[in-house]
């Protein structure tokens, strides 16, 4: 064969090799290695603290600095101390990887970079955003120009402002927020910004999540570009006006329009879960504090509504996983706030998160506009307390007179403003057992072999979806073929086994 027809069916490498890879600006520092990921102070806290075994947490984008400042902190911990590096997260890079730190016996996790600062269950946690700087000036005219022409004379009077940005602009925001006071007091405008902790102690056990009324602000400033965190602010402040400015691009612009598309988005995956009988709970984070009882209230939840429920933990998501799970008809997701909202357009079955589920199934919530990610507020509102049990036995009994006055009518349809047709739910947990056989009972039932799986599992979905499967695996043909003799089988390795003659 000619070198001509070679090439026409597979590539030189050629291309591979000439490519132009772009580079971050961060993986060329050197010089400020130490002012960027905050050396000195990371190693202040770990001697603080008193720390033995230490795990640094970069993500992919930062992971090719990991070993310049491993060398850095080892040479000012002083001997005594492990350092162990994280390459890879479990779930999201902006969740601490307490799963992986435990795998080392880790007592104290430094995570470097983008940051959702959800509260930990196990491990104290030093934080390291990083450092990128704005022309403070510039953003503060962009603002107040996009401020001034989309706002009227009554909203201009005595606003609300909220400071918001992400992490790497954070060391900046304290000389931010006194130029805005400066720049709002003739209209005598109340500014808020909150800083970030440096650092985070995991929650005690037996916290109880605290409620509190979230504030809602006329307007909202967020330096940044878009991010989830960005995506975050919009959809749990859909009230407020949200304008926000990129540093790249040195652009502002009104966000808050992109708020009302985002929630009519959600509004139609909540639809999508109205239909649905059999729902599958993702474990999106194993750090999160209150991620077991949230998950513990979710199980609660479908069953009192007489729904299927599965719990699965895949890792990071992707439609081919969830595609393995063809039973499933939607799913919800238990992940940080930032890692909440997926974007189901490549996955077969809707996503929805446990606050979009208790309004799908009518759990004390109706569709007005406010949104909430919050794992504590989600259980305290609720009634929950973090070890999952009701904090009213009142409550308990309420909720069980309402499911005995549901069960009057186990036959009446639904219907689903997805198809706009009428359908009939499914009910699993029910007091009726399918086709009329009590399977508590032990006489003798004669059953047909098409369906004694279901028979014989009346309450699991995955069965009662494998009876409508054309296809169901190899035939069993149990009892209609002759048992076969024992022979020796083949021994050694695939290249040649023993019996293969040379």
């Amino acid at each position: 064969m000619s070198a001509e027809q070679t090439t026409s069916f597979s590539s030189t490498g050629d291309d591979a090799i000439a490519r132009t890879i772009e580079i971050d600006q961060v993986h060329t520092r050197a010089g400020d290695l130490g002012d960027f990921y905050e050396i000195q102070r990371t190693a202040d806290e770990i001697v603080a603290g008193d720390f033995k075994r230490i795990a640094l947490q970069f993500p992919d984008e930062l992971l090719g600095d990991s070993v310049p400042v491993f060398r850095a902190l080892q040479a000012r911990i002083g001997s005594g101390r492990e350092i162990y590096v994280l390459a890879d997260t479990s779930y999201g890079s902006c969740c601490v990887d307490e799963v992986a730190a435990q795998h080392v016996d880790a007592d104290a996790v430094v995570h470097y970079g983008y940051a959702c600062l959800s509260q930990t269950s196990r491990l104290p946690v030093i934080y390291v955003f990083g450092k990128k700087s704005f022309d403070l000036e510039h953003a503060l005219s962009s603002l107040l120009e996009v401020l001034n022409s989309f706002s009227n004379e009554e909203e201009q009077s005595e606003p609300s402002v909220l400071l918001k940005s992400d992490v790497m602009y954070s060391h900046l925001m304290g000389d931010f927020s006194l130029k805005v006071q400066e720049a709002l007091r003739p209209r005598n405008a109340t500014v808020t910004y909150s800083p970030l902790p440096p650092k985070t102690l995991p929650a005690k056990p037996g916290d109880q999540p605290t409620v509190s009324e979230q504030e809602t602000y006329a307007t909202i400033f967020y330096i940044g570009g878009e991010t989830l965190a960005l995506a975050n602010l919009l959809m749990t402040n859909g009230q407020s006006q949200v304008i926000s400015y990129d540093p790249q691009t040195r652009t502002s612009k009104l966000e808050s329009s992109r708020s009302n598309k985002m929630l009519m988005r959600r509004y139609a995956v909540i639809q999508k879960a109205r239909d649905a009988d059999v729902f599958g709970i993702l474990v999106g984070t194993l750090g999160v504090a209150s991620y077991l009882p949230l998950i513990k209230y979710l199980r609660s939840l479908l069953t009192q509504h007489h729904k299927k429920s599965y719990t699965i933990s895949v890792g990071k998501l992707n439609p081919a996983k969830l595609a393995n799970f063809l039973e499933v008809e939607c799913y919800v997701l238990v992940a940080c706030p930032e890692n909440s909202l997926i974007d189901a357009k490549e996955f077969y079955q809707p996503i929805v998160t446990p606050f979009e589920l208790e309004i799908a199934l009518g759990a004390g919530r109706g569709w007005t506009g406010r949104y909430v990610l919050d794992f504590g507020r989600i259980l305290g509102e609720s009634g929950q307390a973090v070890d999952g049990e009701s904090e009213d036995k009142n409550d308990i009994e309420d909720k069980n007179e309402g499911e005995a006055e549901q069960e009057e009518d186990i036959d009446q349809p639904v219907f689903s403003l997805v198809t706009g047709k009428y359908r009939q739910a499914k009910r699993y947990g029910a007091s009726l057992k399918p086709n009329g056989v009590d399977t508590d009972s032990t006489s003798l039932v004669v059953r047909n072999q098409e369906d004694a799986l279901a028979l014989a599992l009346p309450g699991s979905a995955a069965a009662q979806f494998l009876q409508q499967r054309t296809y169901r695996g190899l035939e069993t043909r149990l009892g209609e073929d002759e048992p076969g003799v024992l022979e020796q089988g083949r021994s050694g390795i695939a290249r040649g086994y023993q019996t293969d003659r040379v």
